[in-house]
């Protein structure tokens, strides 16, 4: 599998100049008691601070 992940998160550790994520897999998780069906409702768990 061949995929490219965008990313914007200019302060995590992984993100690239080109808005590109430099990690070959990401970990998506599911906020916290949010059940709204909307963008909210998960976040990326491979978050990791500059």
């Amino acid at each position: 599998m061949n995929q490219t992940i965008h990313c914007s998160v200019e302060s995590c550790r992984h993100h690239s100049q080109k808005n590109l994520c430099q990690l070959d897999t990401i970990d998506v998780r599911p906020n916290c008691n949010c059940h709204s069906g909307k963008c909210d409702e998960s976040m990326c768990g491979s978050y990791d601070k500059k």
